[in-house]
């Protein structure tokens, strides 16, 4: 038997918190910041074409989402507020981001490191 694709049945993004709720298949919730959906965009401008051509995303400690809008019954395109509007996140993406989201976040923050670049929290 198949193992089926993972399904969400409920975005919702809360302003203030700059969190992203998302429910798969009815009772799996996440939560994913704004920041964390934004460096891991599925887009070519984050991603690059080939392997090896990612961008490092710094700077997007605040970043918003300003709206999510339906793609088919596969994803969502989600729009920040700096202008970036280019990825299409499927579903399985999306889970696979919160699967991993502990992993992914710790690889971006040794990459950040790495190329010297420091995270601006609310505080410094």
């Amino acid at each position: 038997m198949a193992e089926q694709s993972p399904t969400s049945t409920k975005i919702e993004y809360h302003q203030q918190s700059r969190i992203l709720d998302i429910t798969f298949n009815e009772d799996q919730q996440y939560h994913l910041s704004a920041e964390y959906l934004r460096v891991y965009s599925p887009s070519a401008e984050v991603r690059g074409y080939d392997p090896g051509q990612e961008v490092l995303q710094t700077g997007k400690e605040q970043v918003k989402i300003t709206k999510i809008e339906p793609v088919g019954n596969y994803g969502v395109c989600l729009f920040f507020d700096d202008d970036h509007d280019t990825g299409i996140y499927s579903f399985e993406e999306l889970y696979d981001l919160c699967l991993y989201q502990e992993g992914y976040w710790a690889d971006y923050l040794k990459r950040l490191e790495a190329a010297g670049h420091k995270r601006k929290t609310e505080d410094s």
